[in-house]
């Protein structure tokens, strides 16, 4: 049985508790990541009562020794890394502290670089393995009012570029998921209770999933490195 690493595990109804439920069920062993030891506990136990093997593992995405630990528990049998950690910092650049700014970048790019050497140190021995990172909109363009958002996750897709290029030959799958748009999770939900109202434009968890399941499984002659997804509704 392969092993899985997902980090920036949250609730239920969120996208990195969703992909540790649905690669459980393709056969991996997971290890849930992230800081809130009760959520990670909750996806664990949900996936043990589903017949999956998963593990919960506290740790922070911008911790250096918490990344390497967290790489150490998964051992020999490494097949799959997904580094989904990162949230939206809105705010204009003119009224921005800059320990605001910093942690933007720590959490989505900083985070994502451990993450990713972490992965490839101990893919690139055994010649294969898939590394995949949550991108964003924010990814392919600025927005007034997301400075920091965008920089820090235009710097995780290039991250991401470089690596899929440097690790291409020994056999590294690296690819990025743009989520265009609101996700239709718990998030969401608790922020504004009335989006439930208009579903057709949030994306659906479960396709974004389905985005990175089809990644992780693509064979070495037909690599993607990028996969976007959106609602019939976006304007983009």
């Amino acid at each position: 049985m392969g092993t899985a690493i997902i980090i920036g595990v949250g609730p239920d109804q969120g996208l990195g508790a969703q992909l540790c439920k649905r690669f459980a069920a393709e056969g991996l062993n997971v290890l849930v990541a992230g800081r809130t030891k009760p959520a990670l506990d909750a996806v664990v136990a949900d996936i043990a009562a589903a017949g999956g093997r998963a593990a919960a593992v506290v740790a922070d995405a911008t911790s250096e020794a918490d990344i390497v630990a967290l790489f150490d528990k998964a051992g020999a049998d490494l097949e799959l890394a997904i580094y989904n950690a990162g949230n939206n910092t809105p705010g204009k650049i003119i009224d921005m502290d800059a320990a605001y700014f910093e942690q933007s970048w720590r959490v989505v790019c900083f985070g994502g670089f451990l993450f990713g050497r972490e992965a490839v140190r101990r893919m690139v021995p055994k010649g294969k393995g898939s590394l995949l990172f949550t991108g964003a909109s924010a990814s392919l363009r600025g927005r007034s009012g997301y400075g920091a958002f965008n920089s820090s996750k235009a710097g995780l897709r290039t991250l991401a570029q470089a690596m899929a290029k440097e690790y291409a030959a020994d056999g590294i799958h690296v690819g990025h998921v743009v989520v265009d748009g609101p996700i239709g999770g718990e998030k969401i939900m608790k922020r504004f209770p009335d989006a439930a109202n208009r579903e057709e434009r949030l994306i659906s968890i479960a396709g974004i999933v389905d985005g990175f399941v089809f990644l992780h499984q693509q064979p070495r002659r037909a690599w993607s490195f990028e996969l976007d997804v959106r609602t019939s509704q976006e304007n983009w």
